[in-house]
């Protein structure tokens, strides 16, 4: 088999890893990997974002699998765009990815399908609506920029005024560009973290390993989140 990759991080380094060890891959290409990637597959130039991009490096190269890792090429449509183009691929359609795109758009799919989750404070659409809500939620809160911010895009607030903060970096200074436009408030939970993933197509499922992700800086998770 012929494989694509895409994607330039550690997920996808840990990808191309293990499907170098199958017998059953002879060709591994990852756009845009990296320089560990590079020891493992042949790396090519691109940008995650540029959907008409890597569309053009898959109709180019022809695999007989694509496997999409970042987010945001998901939430592009690229699985979609490959699909049509008669390419089997890995990644979940655009509508699917809305999950992973937009915080207040899982937020309301869980309370539709009454799927527990932490209870929603308030979503908001400008900086003054979250300003004023500030004062009536109990602290510590989490407070979430809408859209992908690479993993930085969540921060647990101890006080008022570190929430602020954070709201005028994402809202207002617009730090995280469009995906800080709508913010959401919600409940601290306070515990260990699993993650439970499955990879599915639809009908059939197969479980892979609980984990656990460690996603604040700092000894003692004192720092902001890191993606």
């Amino acid at each position: 088999m012929k494989i694509l990759v895409i994607g330039g991080g550690g997920r996808e380094h840990a990808l191309v890893w293990k499907l170098r060890e199958s017998p059953r891959v002879n060709k591994l290409w990852c756009a845009p990997g990296n320089g560990g990637i590079a020891d493992d597959a042949t790396c090519l130039p691109a940008e995650a974002g540029d959907l008409a991009g890597l569309v053009a490096i898959a109709e180019k190269l022809h695999p007989d699998l694509t496997i999409i890792g970042p987010e945001l090429p998901l939430v592009n449509g690229l699985s979609d765009a490959l699909r049509a183009r008669n390419l089997a691929v890995v990644g979940p359609s655009q509508i699917a990815a809305q999950l992973e795109g937009s915080k207040i758009f899982s937020k309301q799919f869980l309370a539709r399908h009454s799927i527990p989750t932490a209870k929603l404070y308030g979503e908001f659409a400008t900086p003054d609506e979250a300003y004023a809500a500030l004062s009536n939620v109990p602290y510590p809160v989490v407070v979430k920029a809408d859209g992908l911010c690479a993993g930085k895009g969540v921060l647990l607030a101890q006080t008022e005024n570190e929430a602020r903060d954070f709201i005028t970096r994402a809202m207002l200074i617009q730090e995280f560009g469009a995906a800080g436009k709508r913010a959401i408030l919600e409940e601290t939970l306070e515990g260990n973290e699993l993650s439970f993933i499955i990879v599915t197509d639809g009908d059939r499922y197969a479980v892979l390993a609980p984990t656990r992700d460690h996603k604040r800086a700092s000894d003692g998770d004192r720092g902001p989140n890191t993606g």
